[in-house]
């Protein structure tokens, strides 16, 4: 590494006219590291560097250079340090690259449109896992009924119980398990759900649910556990 330079001028003298713009950036490029004279945009041609740069920001560099110790010879540390950087900051980069296509992959539009009957607390939303309650009918587009739990009379009613089973988590078709993770308790809500969020290209043949059906349920969460 090389010596460190003697201060050449004083504050004073720095600031006075016996020291000229030229001199200071001839010293500057003489005594401090490539990185230092970059920063303070002291490369290049002598005159040049004179004509863009202010004399009170050629005192400041010099009195900088002192204070940091930046000096030529210490550049490499200087480079080193920032390659450093520059690698973390590609790998960064990179890593961010690699995991964009996973991000946009998972992201899918919802195949199923609700309008709200009925509103619920706006308070109680279940989450993936939870036990959800539910009573429901569930028809096709020219309005034939398929499935439904609600009775038709109050006695048969009385001996009825809501659906229940655990949301979020595949025990149902893809349709309810993203609808009811945006209901809150009490709600009923009318779901029109596509045929790839319900039972797809073969149907469902034992209800009467024909292939790419798109299915149309009246669905009310009546409890959270």
């Amino acid at each position: 590494m090389a010596a460190e330079p003697a201060r050449q001028w004083t504050e004073e003298q720095l600031r006075s006219e016996d020291v000229a713009k030229k001199e200071i950036i001839q010293f500057l490029q003489q005594s401090a590291s490539e990185p230092f004279l970059s920063e303070h945009k002291l490369m290049g041609n002598i005159k040049n560097v004179a004509k863009t740069t202010k004399k009170e920001q050629l005192v400041v560099a010099y009195n900088q250079l002192f204070e940091t110790k930046r000096f030529k010879g210490t550049e490499c540390a200087d480079k080193v340090t920032q390659q450093l950087k520059d690698v973390k900051l590609g790998a960064t980069q990179e890593k961010a690259k690699v995991k964009k296509p996973e991000v946009t992959a998972s992201e899918e539009p919802p195949k199923y449109t609700k309008s709200i009957l009925q509103k619920g607390d706006k308070t109680n939303f279940p989450k993936k896992g939870d036990t959800v309650h539910c009573w429901y009918t569930g028809s096709l587009e020219d309005g034939t009924v398929f499935d439904t739990n609600i009775a038709s009379s109050s006695k048969k009613k009385k001996a009825t119980k809501p659906l229940s089973f655990k949301v979020g988590i595949g025990k149902v078709i893809r349709g309810w398990d993203e609808a009811l993770l945006t209901m809150s308790k009490g709600e009923k809500a009318r779901l029109q759900i596509e045929s790839d969020w319900g039972y797809g290209k073969k149907g469902k043949p034992e209800a009467k649910i024909p292939p790419n059906a798109k299915l149309i349920f009246e669905v009310e969460l009546v409890d959270i556990e």
